[in-house]
């Protein structure tokens, strides 16, 4: 952590950071929170500032490190050691901007719902089916996705029911300037939530674990991402809540963020993680569904 003089009058702490990966070797510059702020090519020395109010800061941060750095620096035109992958050109059938909301869902619905006549026995025994749940968890993703579509006026890009390889799927992705956020959608309809720091009770009944799956989902897309993408992505977890009557997070150390559907709008003003050129990047390889396909999983957590 290095302290530098910062143009408004003030010290800014930087702490900078190695990421080789994917033939790059370069230090980032980032703030406390963990916003990049700039980054700095090992090989050839250039500099890269991503955010422009600490321009003066971040060039005499990287500098120092540059200097310090006993591995050679190579001229411009060096060639990268590893080239990134590439995905095939984007075809409709694999487009996924054109997802609804509750897309898997409604797939699943259509090809395996229930009939009139288990329809009628199932609410004729007050009996819970699985199509409940799916149609449960169909109007939640409508309504988160119709929250998360107005963020577009403000520089975010959105996908729906993004399909992962082993037959589950991200509710929803929000990609923008303050980054990447995955978004799982959980509908109780008139129940109350309580979330601590790594549980998560329903009306006061058993642990569930959402936030351990939900951190394990955007380890997941980072994944994907960067290795598309060769450069850092930062995927941060959401958890939304539909149609609860209270929504309590007493959690002192939670790293998913938490809200109900209409809270959702809290993110449109972050910033200062992705340019507007990496947010496209970024939103071209998620959008693309043989990006999903072709990074194999990781192991799923033990819940």
């Amino acid at each position: 952590m290095l302290r530098a003089e910062s143009g408004r009058g003030g010290l800014v702490e930087l702490k900078v950071t190695r990421w080789k990966r994917y033939g790059h070797d370069r230090w980032y510059a980032n703030l406390p929170d963990g916003t990049a702020v700039g980054w700095a090519d090992v090989r050839t020395g250039d500099i890269t500032v991503l955010v422009d109010e600490y321009r003066d800061d971040v060039i005499a941060v990287l500098t120092h490190h540059l200097r310090n750095n006993p591995e050679p620096v190579l001229s411009q035109g060096a060639p990268e050691a590893e080239a990134r992958p590439m995905l095939p050109p984007l075809t409709p059938a694999d487009d996924l901007s054109t997802n609804r909301p509750g897309e898997s869902l409604r797939d699943l619905l259509d090809k395996s719902g229930p009939g009139l006549i288990e329809r009628v026995i199932s609410q004729l025994l007050r009996r819970p089916t699985e199509w409940d749940s799916w149609r449960k968890g169909l109007a939640g993703e409508r309504r988160v996705g119709a929250e998360l579509n107005r963020l577009g006026r403000r520089g975010w890009r959105v996908l729906h029911s993004i399909p992962l390889a082993d037959k589950v799927d991200v509710d929803h992705l929000l990609v923008g300037p303050g980054g990447v956020f995955s978004i799982n959608t959980k509908h109780h309809h008139k129940k109350a939530v309580w979330v601590g720091d790594d549980s998560v009770k329903i009306n006061h009944g058993k642990s569930a674990p959402y936030a351990r799956k939900s951190r394990a989902e955007a380890k997941r897309v980072a994944r994907v991402l960067e290795h598309f993408c060769g450069f850092p992505v930062p995927v941060e977890p959401v958890l939304v809540f539909v149609g609860v009557t209270d929504l309590k997070v007493v959690a002192t150390q939670l790293s998913v963020r938490v809200y109900q559907e209409r809270q959702v709008a809290a993110l449109a003003p972050l910033s200062g993680v992705l340019t507007a050129e990496q947010v496209e990047q970024v939103y071209s390889v998620a959008r693309h569904r043989q990006a999903w396909r072709q990074v194999p999983p990781m192991a799923t957590p033990k819940v």
